[in-house]
């Protein structure tokens, strides 16, 4: 598994919102859900985001516009057209006063919006839990970033309004795949983190893999260094310079990622997460855990909900 597969593995969709939007002008959906990541793809006309604290940003046609949360932003076909529509945490759609309007604007099969006949059609996908072992990744996208999204939009658009068994299952992983594809291009065409840089270099490419295969191994940078053929010292010094840390600094950042999201699995206990991720005993992991994060396994593990 390489950095970029593994960061993309903490923001995995599981039960996604996923809504087809029908719109005719004027339209503006003030978007205050506060989620974490969002994908909207264009499949027909046109749309603007416009940050609270940012300019406003064109959607055309067949582009994916991401927004990283949790700030609000509104999305128009102009960006002079005032906020009709605010979408709350949950998803909760309102008029400006409050007033409740997803069932005044049903369109069938996950689909909404003011004209079943608009001129525009968008779909809108939204990760409702931040993955921890994704945060590296998200920290380093701008909170707003527009690609071309090629033939999975066209995919996406026949897929999320049809009403079959595993239904959910299909759009999550094809949301998933949009996501990837999304930050894959927009990675190699944009100025990369050094962590997504150094995973081209021949011994710490190799190194961070091994560290991301294996994180419960009893790696120390003697026995890293040992396995990808360099000394200690080179090693050391090497991944310190491309990556920005230290290679223990980075697997204990690594292995406590993997905890905060394995916590959140149900059944999941403190010590079989210990155990998957490196740590000898469940004190170990919680005292790391708390050290680090501020708050004890269980206290996190409570506070996403299970």
């Amino acid at each position: 598994m390489d950095h970029l597969a593994a960061l993309l593995d903490g923001p995995r969709a599981r039960g996604a919102f996923l809504l087809r939007s029908v719109l005719n002008p004027p339209w503006s959906l003030r978007v205050q859900d506060e989620a974490p990541l969002t994908l909207v793809a264009m499949v027909r006309g046109g749309a603007w985001v416009v940050p609270d604290d940012g300019d406003p940003v064109r959607v055309a046609p067949g582009d994916v516009a991401v927004m990283r949360g949790p700030d609000p932003y509104v999305v128009a076909d102009d960006p002079a057209t005032p906020p009709q529509i605010v979408i709350h945490p949950g998803q909760r759609c309102t008029t400006l006063a409050g007033e409740d309007l997803y069932q005044e604007m049903e369109l069938g099969i996950r689909s909404w919006g003011n004209d079943p006949h608009g001129g525009t059609v968008m779909i809108t996908g939204t990760y409702q839990m931040e993955g921890e072992v994704g945060r590296r990744l998200l920290e380093a996208l701008p909170t707003t970033l527009v690609r071309p999204g090629g033939p999975m939009i066209s995919l996406l658009g026949a897929e999320v309004v049809k009403d079959e068994p595993g239904q959910d299952a299909v759009l999550d992983r094809l949301l998933d795949l949009l996501l990837i594809a999304t930050l894959r291009s927009y990675l190699a065409t944009h100025e990369a983190p050094a962590w997504y840089r150094a995973q081209s270099d021949p011994v710490v490419g190799k190194a961070m893999r091994m560290l991301h295969n294996n994180p419960a191994h009893p790696w120390t940078v003697a026995t890293l260094a040992e396995a990808v053929g360099v000394s200690r010292a080179s090693l050391a010094r090497r991944f310190t310079e491309l990556v920005g840390e230290p290679p223990m600094a980075f697997l204990a950042d690594w292995r406590l990622a993997l905890a905060a999201d394995l916590l959140r699995e149900p059944g999941a206990t403190v010590g079989s997460v210990a155990r998957k991720v490196g740590y000898g005993s469940s004190f170990a992991l919680s005292a790391a855990f708390k050290r680090v994060r501020g708050v004890s396994p269980q206290e996190h593990r409570a506070g996403a909900g299970w």
